[in-house]
């Protein structure tokens, strides 16, 4: 052993414990850092969102024959999507005067990732019809019943629904076939 240091090089006794400790150390900041970066974006995707919906008009102020659509960045409201090819949507007809309420209770849900099905939820309609209104919530995989049973529990408690609301769940293979045959038919007067 030339000089001080070449002893050093074969005691390392305590440095590893030290270097494990700075590493974890380091894991628990970053992810600390991650998470705050997460909820930051969050928040400012809800607050721009709210700044856009506040100046919507309420469904059950709306007249006529009307649908609003809220889907995800990228899917469009249509059955041949990609995204929701394969899906369905549960939905709920409500009486008059629910629906504004009903509407902003399952959109702040789906902004606050409540129904804890990951990037399963593809999007929301609400329909205003004369006699009634009608919600309906789009997902991905209608073969998932446990997720497709996950989406109906927790929309049933969002939007506070007495048990026995009569929910129906349609896969948008059944609603193309159906409207198809609907195409199809000829009437002859």
């Amino acid at each position: 052993m030339n000089n001080k240091f070449d002893a050093l090089k074969d005691d390392d006794s305590g440095d590893q414990d030290q270097n494990e400790d700075t590493h974890t150390q380091k894991e628990s900041e970053k992810e600390k850092m991650d998470k705050e970066k997460t909820q930051n974006s969050t928040k400012r995707k809800v607050e721009q969102f709210w700044r856009f919906y506040s100046h919507l008009v309420r469904p059950g102020d709306l007249t006529g024959h009307s649908d609003f659509h809220l889907f995800k960045d990228g899917i469009k409201p249509m059955w041949e999507d990609e995204a929701n090819k394969n899906g369905g949507k549960w939905i709920i007809r409500l009486r008059k005067g629910l629906a504004s309420r009903c509407w902003e209770n399952l959109i702040l849900a789906m902004l606050g990732e409540q129904f804890m099905v990951g990037e399963e939820i593809c999007g929301a309609v609400v329909s205003v019809r004369f006699q009634e209104d009608i919600i309906s919530i789009w997902n991905k995989t209608a073969s998932d019943q446990a997720t497709t049973a996950r989406i109906r529990d927790t929309l049933r408690r969002v939007l506070n629904l007495p048990p026995n609301t009569i929910m129906e769940y349609k896969t948008h293979t059944d609603s193309i076939k159906d409207n198809s045959s609907f195409r199809n038919t000829k009437i002859t007067l």
